[in-house]
């Protein structure tokens, strides 16, 4: 027999689903933080890479001169249009201190860490202005259910952010460190792949992915110009 009641729960259900779903998948991308001092100079990236660095600034310099960096402590953006949806200060600080490690690592296998400026030395400034954080036991169930795993599997394709995942936003400037000439900015969004089953599992470490990704990123293209 026909039970009304019963159906209409299978509707409510039915149409929670998509509900919860599209809330896993919306993300904002960022922006030209107001807050940072090269705002006023990011352009709209139109290279391939424009997902993950949707803004950047860059001179024409030769690189190749520069075999030292000296890395500025990682702050955290305090602008009102910073996007750290509703982080608690704790978890931003985290954040920031693993920022820190993670640059200085990858940077000193390429470059010579230096303390004090001089001709053949960058300064490097990164400022985190933003992260969402991971949804546990959603993100990992996405991957493997049939409807979010579709999406998913798009997502991955398109190198974008998989279901329910957390990922880190900031700012990165570079400088002659001798001048204080700004040669590069940028703004970028990181986040593991989407099928980094490792970075499913706890609410940072996403994010935390992101941040080494990022790190090894800029070493790697630093050094290769």
């Amino acid at each position: 027999m026909h039970n009304p009641r019963c159906s209409k729960m299978v509707l409510l259900c039915a149409l929670s689903i998509p509900a919860v779903f599209l809330a896993g998948c919306s993300s904002q991308g960022p922006h030209p933080y107001t807050g940072i001092g090269s705002s006023s100079q990011l352009r709209l990236n139109q290279q391939e890479d424009a997902y993950r660095i949707p803004y950047r600034y860059q001179v024409s310099v030769d690189w190749r001169q520069y075999h030292k960096v000296m890395l500025e402590p990682v702050t955290i953006y305090k602008g009102a249009d910073g996007q750290f949806s509703g982080m608690d200060a704790r978890d931003k600080m985290t954040l920031a201190k693993t920022m820190t490690g993670e640059f200085s690592e990858a940077l000193s296998e390429r470059f010579q860490l230096a303390s004090a400026p001089s001709a053949e030395t960058l300064r490097i400034r990164i400022t985190l202005t933003g992260a969402e954080t991971t949804t546990p036991g959603l993100s990992t169930f996405s991957r493997f259910d049939i409807g979010m795993g579709s999406y998913n599997l798009v997502q991955s394709m398109r190198d974008r952010e998989g279901t329910f995942t957390g990922s880190v936003t900031y700012a990165v400037e570079i400088f002659d460190a001798s001048t204080s000439r700004l040669l590069e900015a940028y703004v970028t969004k990181q986040y593991p792949t989407v099928y980094d089953i490792s970075s499913t599992f706890g609410s940072l470490t996403a994010a935390k992915t992101g941040i080494a990704n990022g790190a090894k990123n800029l070493a790697n293209s630093l050094s290769s110009r």
